[in-house]
């Protein structure tokens, strides 16, 4: 796999992360141990990004 298309796989990824993020703060009843495990696998991807691209 070349390293843009990777690069591109993990920005898909994060921005599904975002997506899931928002959907249980707005849900009633959220799981706040979920929503800070999906946080934090978005931290992870956003630092894998970022050494990739710099």
């Amino acid at each position: 796999m070349a390293l843009s298309s990777h690069v591109q796989e993990l920005r898909k990824k994060h921005q599904h992360l975002s997506e899931l993020v928002e959907s249980e703060q707005r849900s009633p009843g959220s799981d706040t141990i979920r929503i800070a495990d999906l946080k934090k696998q978005k931290l992870r991807l956003k630092e894998q990004i970022e050494r990739l691209t710099h």
